[in-house]
C-alpha cells in the first residue's frame, strides 16, 4: 500500500534531543542540561510578559520593529541589518533552506551544534564534518573542506557543546580565506558570557563583508528560553533573503515585548557574566580537585571528560538518583563526557558534592 514519503535524507536526520527536566520519583529537580540562565528570567520581561495577556489575540508586527531598534540600541548596530525568529535555531534553518540545497555542501567541525546538521540535511545539502583540534574548530581543517560546493560554513563561537571559542584573529583568517561567495555563519549564542579580550562575536566581521552572518539568542543570558527570540545581524542583501522565507509572524507579541524589557534590564547582564566567570571557576576547580578532567569553556557550561563512556553514564545515573540533571553529549561525539550547567551558587556545590562521592567510589 502507497503512503507519502519524504525525502529520502529526511529519514536519515536524528531528531534533535534537548536537555531532560525531570526524573521519575524525584521532587526535586536541579536542572543543569540546557545551559538556561543562571538567574531565570528578569524581572522587567516578566512584567512585560503579564502585561500582555490581554493583548495575545493581536497578531504581532511581523517585523518586529521595536525589538529590532531595541536590539539596535543595546549593541549599537544599524536595526535595518537585523532580523528575528522563534529562538536563532528558526533563521539557521532559514538560511540553510535559502541558501544549501541538493547538489551544495554545509561545512560544521566535528563537534558543532547538531542543529547545522539537522537543517543543512534539511535542505538537501550534504552535511561536510571537519576534524577538530583539541575539541576546537580547526581552521585549516575546515578550509581544506572547502569545495566547489560549499555555500555555508558554520561556526558556534563559543562552542556548543564543547566551550571551545576562535580569537577574533582566527576568526577574521576564516573569512579572508574562505572564497567570497561561501556565506560564512557565526552562531554567537554565548557571546554573553565570553570575557577573554581576543573575542569578537562576530560584528567586525559582518561590517566588513558581504558574506558574513551572526546569529544571537535571548535563550541563554538573558533568560528567555521558553519565549523563543533568537535574532541575526548580516549584510542588506541576506537581511532581504531572510525576509522574503521567514514566517510573517515568528515572533510572538508576548517574546517581543519580553525582549525589548530583558534587553533593558538593569544591571542583568554584567551580574549574570559576573557570577558565570566566578561559579565557572569553581565548578571547574572542585571537578579537577575530584579527578575529571574538564574541557577549557567559554560558555555558561562546563564539559566533564570521565574517559569512558560506560564511566559517563554511570556518573550521569549517579547524579540522577540526587535529582541533578546533566547533559550526556554522546550525540555529539563525546560519549565520555558530561556537559554541566553554570547554575545558582547552591546547584554548582550540589553538583560539585555529587560528583565528588561518585569519584570517590569509582
Amino acid at each position: 500500500m502507497s503512503i507519502p514519503r519524504p525525502r529520502p535524507e529526511i529519514l536519515t536526520i536524528s531528531p534533535y534531543v534537548a536537555g531532560e527536566s525531570k526524573v521519575a520519583g524525584v521532587n526535586r529537580i536541579v536542572k543543569l542540561s540546557s545551559n538556561e540562565g543562571a538567574f531565570g528570567v528578569p524581572p522587567g520581561a516578566q512584567a512585560a510578559y503579564v502585561a500582555l495577556a490581554n493583548e495575545v489575540h493581536r497578531y504581532p508586527d511581523g517585523s518586529a520593529a521595536e525589538l529590532r531598534a531595541a536590539l539596535g540600541r543595546t549593541f549599537s548596530l544599524d536595526s535595518a541589518r537585523i532580523v528575528c525568529g522563534a529562538g536563532s535555531d528558526d533563521l539557521l534553518y532559514q538560511l540553510c533552506l535559502a541558501y544549501g540545497g541538493p547538489g551544495t555542501e554545509i561545512i560544521m567541525s566535528a563537534h558543532g551544534f547538531s542543529i547545522y546538521q539537522i537543517a543543512g540535511t534539511y535542505s538537501g545539502a550534504t552535511v561536510i564534518k571537519t576534524p577538530e583540534r583539541e575539541l576546537t574548530a580547526d581552521v585549516d581543517a575546515i578550509l581544506a573542506a572547502v569545495s566547489p560546493a560549499t555555500r555555508i560554513v558554520f561556526i558556534a563561537n563559543p562552542n556548543n557543546p564543547t566551550g571551545s571559542m576562535l580569537s577574533e584573529a582566527e576568526m577574521r583568517r576564516l573569512r579572508e580565506n574562505l572564497p567570497p561567495e561561501v556565506l560564512l555563519v557565526i552562531d554567537a549564542a554565548y557571546a554573553e558570557y565570553v570575557t577573554r579580550p581576543d573575542y569578537d562575536a562576530g560584528v567586525s566581521l559582518v561590517d566588513a563583508n558581504d558574506n558574513t552572518v551572526m546569529t544571537r539568542t535571548f535563550s541563554k543570558i538573558f533568560g528567555l528560553g521558553g519565549m523563543r527570540i533568537g535574532w541575526a545581524y548580516a549584510p542588506p542583501a541576506v537581511i532581504d533573503v531572510l525576509n522574503r522565507v521567514r514566517s510573517p509572524f515568528n515572533v510572538s507579541l508576548a517574546a517581543q515585548a519580553a525582549g525589548i524589557a530583558a534587553l533593558a534590564e538593569p544591571g542583568w547582564v554584567d551580574a549574570s557574566r559576573a557570577h558565570n566567570a566566578e561559579y565557572r571557576l569553581i565548578l571547574t576547580d572542585r571537578l579537577c580537585q575530584a579527578g575529571i578532567l574538564v574541557w577549557p569553556s567559554e560558555g555558561n557550561f562546563v564539559l566533564a571528560d570521565f574517559e569512558t563512556p560506560e564511566r559517563a553514564a554511570a556518573a550521569d545515573a549517579y547524579l540522577r538518583t540526587r535529582g541533578i540533571i546533566v547533559r550526556a553529549v554522546g550525540g555529539y561525539g563525546l560519549p565520555a563526557c558530561l556537559r554541566i550547567t553554570v547554575g545558582l551558587a547552591e546547584e554548582v556545590h550540589l553538583v560539585a558534592d555529587a560528583l565528588d562521592a561518585f569519584m570517590a567510589d569509582a
